[in-house]
């Protein structure tokens, strides 16, 4: 093992060795695990140097699709609510490649509604395509604008975002 490569150490030997971890990834999501959809586009820039949607852009695209749903449901004010929602924990697996000019379909449901947090699963779904090209979650924990503390969700967000869940 090289200087360079002292990193290795950490990793379990089979991985060292070049093998696979020897665990059952689960299946992509489909669209039959979703009820609301939020569309979005993807654009020229999101592509990279090896032709599809560079890996920053699936965060991106999480982040957009809820945010949009918050907004065009009334929940969120960006400008100007008195409650934001910060990101707390992201993940991602990744199953396909996009790329531009691909049309994203985001899946969002809700896993979990916290007294001020919500974990979402988003999947992303390229054109018509049935399974995801990718997946995660994404936390946000909801705070009062100026202090930044966690404040309750009111009860008009409770009550739109339980019908994201599953």
């Amino acid at each position: 093992m090289t200087a360079g490569q002292a990193w290795l150490k950490g990793l379990p030997s089979n991985m060292r060795r070049g093998e696979s971890a020897s665990m059952t990834r689960t299946p992509p999501p489909t669209r039959t695990g979703f009820t609301v959809f939020e569309t979005l586009q993807t654009r020229w820039a999101d592509n990279d140097m090896y032709g599809h949607m560079n890996n920053v852009v699936h965060y991106q695209l999480f982040d957009t699709a809820i945010n949009q749903w918050l907004i065009e449901g009334g929940l969120l004010d960006p400008l100007n609510g008195d409650i934001i929602g910060l990101v707390v924990e992201t993940g991602c697996r990744y199953h396909s490649e996009a790329k531009f000019p691909d049309r994203i379909a985001a899946g969002i449901a809700v896993e979990r509604l916290g007294g001020s947090s919500v974990t979402y699963s988003i999947a992303l779904f390229r054109n018509d395509q049935d399974t995801a090209f990718a997946d995660g979650r994404f936390v946000h924990v909801y705070v009062d604008r100026n202090s930044r503390r966690p404040v309750p969700l009111p009860e008009s967000w409770r009550d739109k975002l339980k019908g994201l869940t599953p």
